[in-house]
């Protein structure tokens, strides 16, 4: 049985879920298995995996005939994992830090109440170039001030407790969207958090994100999932504020949008991490 699950989910990336299975390689923690959950690919995915799985026996693949959504792929993947910590991996995103997961599994270990811990973002272009970068909020309560403004904890960096995604009932299906964000802002209210002020993953910027692609839809269901749980964190009223008017920047035309995104991006990692 692996100390670490490693949840990749993937859809029609075949190009790029390669990269992804290879940063995990090369980690200097190796007691670990992928699991690769596929939402209904059309494309070579299931080739891809086979190929790669030839190679390495601790991937293992499962698959939807029909594309459902990203937390109802998670929750599939999620529910044949055997570690003890799950590692969560986008199909589009690399492992910067070799040493990423032996740091987390370290951490976790020592302090059992944090149910969950990430680091700091490399965000790149298609060719791979630096963009720019960014660190989350390091201490739980520098978390907890931000929770309701963003999710302070990427996706591709953070590891948390097989136990405790239980107990909060993994990733609600009845959203498409922002699923993550809900997810850690369940974890959050039965332990603590931690971000690592390191940067342990690359994250490709490009008009294929779903953030991007479907950015109205993603926006509004950030803010309703924010209003669930408007008491349970602080900063409710300038949060609100925050969320909707980065929903009604997903109504301009895209020429505007992209003259504006840069200064809104800024003004993001500043408020919600």
């Amino acid at each position: 049985m692996a100390k670490v699950s490693i949840l990749l989910a993937t859809y029609n990336r075949a190009g790029l879920i390669k990269a992804a299975v290879e940063s995990v390689k090369k980690q200097s923690f190796q007691d670990w298995e992928i699991i690769v959950a596929d939402d209904g690919s059309t494309d070579s995915t299931p080739e891809v995996v086979a190929g790669l799985a030839k190679d390495e026996s601790r991937i293992i693949y499962t698959r939807s005939d029909i594309n459902q959504g990203i937390s109802k792929n998670y929750n599939r993947g999620l529910k044949i994992a055997k570690g003890e910590y799950i590692a969560m991996l986008d199909d589009d995103d690399i492992w910067s830090d070799h040493d990423k997961l032996e740091k987390q599994v370290e951490f976790l270990d020592k302090n059992p109440e944090y149910v969950g811990c990430g680091g700091g973002v490399i965000v790149i272009d298609e060719n791979g170039g630096e963009i720019y970068k960014y660190l989350k909020p390091e201490t739980d309560e520098e978390i907890r001030k931000k929770m309701l403004f963003g999710n302070p904890m990427a996706n591709s960096t953070t590891v948390f407790r097989k136990s405790a995604g239980e107990k909060v009932g993994w990733y609600d299906e009845t959203t498409r969207y922002s699923g993550d964000r809900d997810f850690w802002l369940k974890m959050g209210l039965i332990g603590k958090l931690y971000n690592f002020p390191e940067y342990f993953s690359y994250y490709l910027l490009s008009n294929d994100n779903t953030s991007v692609k479907r950015a109205r839809p993603h926006l509004k269901a950030s803010l309703m999932i924010m209003e669930r749980y408007k008491d349970k964190y602080p900063g409710y009223l300038p949060a609100l504020v925050f969320n909707r008017l980065q929903y009604f920047y997903a109504f301009l035309p895209e020429i505007v949008r992209r003259k504006i995104h840069p200064a809104l991006a800024r003004i993001k990692r500043k408020l919600a991490g």
